[in-house]
């Protein structure tokens, strides 16, 4: 396997690469969406699967086993919104992902005199800020208005007189797409704690999509802002004019090739080295790993039904050297001390003495074949006697001669 890692090219550089990020975003995803607890749960059935494996507990691994067959099925439906919100992002990735339509300064001025209006009012309001990620899969029901944003238009949509006051107003751009809108509530109840059902709203799309929401609580004239995954309130709601432009303005300057790539290590640099490392485990246990290799063995000759009254004086040879044949992850780990050749001896009692070693006889692990023994043939010296206690072991007669 050494010498297949020195022969990596510029082509298991760039697959290595690729599995990296699609190994990255679905990390992410996963995170994002609280799933550790159950993906550590899959993680321990996968130790003790392999555990049981190693320590030859056949019934253990077999049930694991059909356990196994299954997970991707188990997977899909445990994480099937992730999965989609994961095939989501890739689809979106990239410079094909369309150009993001920011609101202008007039426009963010415009939704924090509002919000700020509304709240002092103790009128309950839910705005949401789309960015780059589609939001159409979120977002149900609702009007189609496309309108121009303006405070008037702002106010009057959430007006406790019109029966679309309790959804939600999509804007993009400086204009109002959608509004009385139903959003996908979050159930990450340590951030929803006396919150109400805007405040789940609003979390909910931040958790799928880059979309940015502001809430207004009716009880409390309190302003929240959701993104990322994260739901936070505002101390007084004047503190909008200020963090509201700079979470809607871009990323950053444009900056040098230099500079993004330090920036891109710095983010999430856990994530990025545990998908590095997947990804360079799975290249050494499928790429090299999988490529068929042949090791020889000398192992020792064990004699099995010895019948009553014969006991074995000799065996020649004593021991042979098996050459076994399979992929390399599997000579990697394997345990030479569960090799074994098992000579049956059942015809000894009719006066059989030389046997011929067939593959058969070679006790090794799943996926292993035998490439040839040498020598085939084994010749034994037996003699009339007790079998349990063979000459020359503790107990037994000593040899003849």
């Amino acid at each position: 396997m050494l010498r297949s890692l020195f022969d990596f090219g510029v082509v298991d550089a760039l697959d290595i690469v690729f599995v990296s990020v699609v190994l990255y975003i679905g990390i992410v995803a996963l995170r994002s969406a609280r799933a550790g607890p159950a993906l550590a749960g899959i993680g321990v059935l996968l130790a003790t699967y392999v555990g049981a494996r190693q320590l030859g507990m056949q019934l253990t691994a077999w049930l694991f086993q059909g356990f196994f067959a299954v997970l991707v099925v188990i997977l899909v439906v445990i994480f099937q919104d992730e999965l989609r919100r994961v095939f989501e992002r890739i689809a979106v990735f990239g410079p094909w992902r369309g150009r993001e339509e920011r609101p202008r300064s007039a426009t963010t001025d415009v939704l924090v005199r509002t919000a700020i209006e509304l709240a002092r009012n103790r009128v309950g309001a839910l705005i949401v800020v789309k960015r780059r990620d589609p939001l159409e899969r979120h977002v149900e029901g609702g009007i189609p208005l496309g309108g121009q944003v303006s405070d008037a238009l702002l106010l009057s949509l959430f007006d406790a007189h019109t029966p679309a006051h309790d959804g939600a107003v999509i804007l993009e751009g400086d204009r109002v797409l959608r509004f009385g809108a139903q959003l996908p509530l979050s159930s990450d109840f340590a951030q929803l704690h006396r919150r109400g059902t805007r405040h789940g709203a609003a979390l909910g799309l931040a958790e799928r999509t880059d979309a940015v929401s502001i809430v207004v609580s009716e009880e409390r004239g309190q302003i929240s802002l959701a993104r990322d995954g994260v739901l936070r309130a505002l101390e007084k709601p004047e503190d909008l004019a200020t963090i509201l432009p700079a979470l809607l303005r871009p990323r950053g300057p444009k900056v040098g090739r230099r500079q993004l790539f330090l920036r891109a290590l710095r983010e999430r640099w856990v994530e990025k080295l545990v998908a590095v490392g997947l990804a360079c485990g799975l290249w050494v246990a499928f790429v090299p790993g999988s490529q068929v290799a042949e090791r020889t063995f000398s192992l020792p000759l064990t004699i099995d039904n010895v019948p009553t009254g014969f006991a074995v004086e000799k065996v020649d040879p004593p021991t042979v050297e098996v050459a076994l044949s399979g992929a390399r992850r599997v000579f990697f780990l394997l345990d030479e001390k569960r090799l074994a050749v098992r000579l049956d001896a059942f015809l000894v009692e009719s006066g059989r003495r030389t046997f011929e070693l067939s593959n058969d006889d070679v006790v090794r692990p799943d996926g292993v074949t035998v490439a040839g023994i040498e020598p085939r043939r084994v010749r034994l010296t037996v003699r009339k006697g007790s079998s349990e206690n063979p000459p020359g072991t503790p107990g037994g007669a000593p040899p003849e001669g």
